[in-house]
């Protein structure tokens, strides 16, 4: 046989061998972040689900409404002058001569 065939498979099945090291490797590491995962895996389920049947977001904002329409009121002002903050802290960054436009 030909020492150059022989060399490359030597060097494909060395190169084999260090792929699957490296796989396991980093399988061991991945695993130390199973429980983030799971718990990215499940907010995400969650979103899906909500994104699906609105219904239950209405329903859940409408019986706090009923049951404590005064801390609604509360979080919904608080959610608008947080947002009119937002837009204004926006509105002031763009107007910075260095600003980079991302538009």
């Amino acid at each position: 046989m030909n020492p150059r065939v022989i060399e490359i498979a030597l060097k494909r099945q060395r190169l084999q061998l260090r792929s699957a090291e490296q796989r396991l490797s980093l399988r061991r590491d991945l695993i130390e972040f199973a429980p983030v995962f799971s718990a990215a895996d499940t907010v995400q389920a969650g979103f899906v689900y909500i994104r699906q049947h609105p219904e239950w977001l209405v329903g859940g904002a409408v019986v706090l409404l009923v049951a404590r329409p005064r801390a609604v009121f509360r979080w919904l002002q608080r959610g608008l002058v947080a947002w009119q903050v937002a837009r204004q802290v926006r509105r002031s960054i763009a107007e910075f001569p260095f600003a980079a436009r991302a538009r």
